[in-house]
């Protein structure tokens, strides 16, 4: 039995506990899932494809270079939120945007450097996240982004997020790509894939959970997808924006939602100590 989130979005949420057990259970360390939430996701997706591509060809460091000085700022911010004693918007979507860029930084280097097809890194990388899923279910009895309250299931939460980074980004070259579909009919057929999960939630009764992990995945290649249309030149199939106005463009939307949420704190719910009074997380 599914319980709903106040203030959750129309699209599925990853929360199984009722209310009166989560109301007191330790700060959750990742936002209640709302419609800013799946926003800025896309958006952060769609950032991580066009940025990666400009770094790639402005920067001068060469696909394997960009790699690694994004991965080490990606380690520099995910210590600082794994630091943190509750969710604090600013960090937590930094991550997340660090975070695409590193997973289509993964992808990318699969398939340009090495060389592997991306029908092998998409098996690949559904593979190992299909693993990361199985581990983290084995150690805690749930894949519920509701109780990312510990060190450990915080790990398990932010390597399934990078690989279905990396998954969703072969995958979608794979699609529009690979399959000579295109941007636009790529973004397309996404986002039908996601209205059938959020259908399937809503009126089958499918698994919140799931749908939620679901869901996250295919906003990658959505996003991806939305991203190359932008910014491709339009002999390319793309309307020509360029990945600098696309990217600034994009961050500039995600900065002006982050600093919303983080003062109106829409996507925090408010947990109660047994005494009856809110609790306040220990780096307050």
């Amino acid at each position: 039995m599914t319980y709903e989130t106040p203030g959750s979005s129309a699209l599925p949420t990853a929360g199984e506990t009722p209310p009166s057990q989560r109301a007191l259970s330790r700060y959750n360390k990742v936002p209640e899932v709302t419609v800013y939430f799946w926003i800025i996701k896309v958006l952060c997706t769609t950032v991580g494809e066009t940025a990666a591509d400009l770094l790639n060809s402005k920067a001068g460091l060469g696909l394997t270079g960009v790699s690694v000085v994004m991965s080490a700022l990606l380690a520099v911010v995910l210590l600082v939120q794994f630091r943190m004693r509750a969710y604090r918007p600013g960090i937590y979507w930094l991550a997340v945007a660090l975070i695409s860029v590193v997973g289509t930084l993964i992808s990318d280097n699969l398939t340009d450097n090495i060389g592997v097809p991306l029908e092998a890194s998409t098996a690949v990388f559904a593979l190992i996240l299909a693993t990361v899923f199985l581990v983290w279910y084995r150690r805690v009895r749930t894949l519920s982004i509701h109780h990312i309250d510990s060190t450990g299931r915080e790990s398990f939460y932010w390597l399934a997020v990078l690989f279905t980074f990396a998954l969703g980004t072969a995958a979608g070259d794979l699609v529009s790509e690979r399959m000579s579909l295109g941007y636009w009919l790529s973004a397309t057929l996404f986002a039908m894939a996601i209205a059938a999960i959020a259908i399937a939630y809503f009126a089958l009764d499918l698994n919140a959970v799931w749908g939620f992990w679901f869901v996250y995945i295919l906003t990658r290649p959505l996003g991806a997808s939305i991203g190359d249309y932008l910014s491709q030149p339009t002999g390319e199939g793309g309307l020509g924006f360029g990945t600098v106005v696309t990217s600034v463009l994009f961050l500039a939307v995600i900065l002006g939602l982050v600093v919303y949420l983080a003062v109106t704190r829409k996507d925090v719910i408010e947990r109660k100590a047994p005494n009856g009074h809110a609790a306040q997380p220990a780096d307050q």
